[in-house]
């Protein structure tokens, strides 16, 4: 049976922009609840300024509990620049993110540099992470469409796509920042990207912003597409791009690949047991758009 390999984004793109504090702990305990469920890769956290994103400041002091805990979990980390890896080099990351966004606002809104100039420091990122023995993702961010600009130009996003990958990203993570997506899009932006990437380094990061996640996940499982960014419970939204809703949602996407003939290793009842962990610490009911459904079936398992 073929599989999809999921990467949950809760901790980092999930908690990033919440307004409730979260703790060390409780960042450890929900990552415990997602490897326990058999999620095999988190992003875990970012090492950009405490000042710009508060709710990462302890990344330091997270990303070395995180992998003594869970020593066979793939751990990845957000780094915005070469401080930013040195600092996560620091703390033993083994593998780094580098978020380029595809157009010109984007990029001065969210790391206060050019296009240009965000590219170029993104490939010495990645060279470097590669040259330190470290994995690398590289993110084109606002792949659709960006909060300022309107819809991207699709050869935008293919040449940054190819210069990430030139420069010895692993893989290249093409990212509907605001959830501004339709499958149609998807379809056409990733057959148009497999010819500059091999599909095996893509991988598609998905928000539900206007309800068409899961069917942009499906257009990128037909488009080719093995690798998901996903965030349990639905959880996430980014601080600089007006308009970003919550991820698409672990357990949709874990649903959707079970029902469709794909294996994840993921056991949905577990993933759920997460998602209670993070209504406790954000304090406000999560879950996707199956969490209603999928909640009744784990009742009518469970003995009376």
């Amino acid at each position: 049976m073929e599989r999809l390999h999921v990467t949950d984004v809760a901790p980092r793109d999930g908690l990033q922009n919440q307004s409730v504090p979260v703790g060390t702990d409780g960042k450890l305990q929900l990552i415990e609840r997602l490897a326990a469920a058999g999620v095999a890769s988190v992003e875990v956290t970012s090492f950009v300024s405490p000042k710009a994103v508060p709710q990462m400041a302890d990344a330091g002091d997270l990303l070395p509990l995180v992998q003594q805990r869970l020593p066979a979990l793939r751990t990845s980390v957000l780094v915005p620049n070469l401080t930013g890896l040195q600092r996560a080099r620091a703390a033993g990351a083994r593998e780094i993110a580098v978020v380029l966004s595809a157009t010109e606002t984007m990029n001065r809104k969210n790391i206060n540099m050019g296009l240009e100039q965000a590219a170029e420091v993104s490939e010495q990122t990645v060279q470097a992470a590669l040259a330190a023995g470290l994995r690398a993702r590289a993110y084109v961010a606002v792949a659709f469409e960006c909060p300022f600009e309107g819809e991207t130009p699709l050869d935008r996003v293919v040449a940054l796509a190819r210069r990430m990958a030139a420069a010895g990203a692993q893989e290249i993570v093409i990212a509907d920042t605001i959830g501004a997506a339709s499958p149609a899009m998807v379809r056409d932006r990733l057959g148009a990207l497999r010819q500059a990437v091999a599909a095996e380094r893509l991988a598609i990061h998905l928000h539900d912003t206007r309800g068409m996640a899961v069917a942009n996940a499906w257009a990128a499982v037909e488009a080719g597409v093995r690798r998901f960014d996903a965030s349990v419970g639905g959880i996430g939204g980014c601080p600089f791009a007006p308009g970003a809703a919550g991820n698409l949602a672990t357990e949709d996407l874990v649903l959707l690949a079970h029902r469709c003939g794909f294996e994840t290793g993921i056991d949905l009842d577990a993933l759920l047991d997460a998602v209670d962990h993070a209504q406790a610490l954000l304090q406000r009911p999560l879950g996707g758009r199956s969490s209603a459904w999928l909640r009744g079936q784990r009742a009518k398992r469970q003995p009376a």
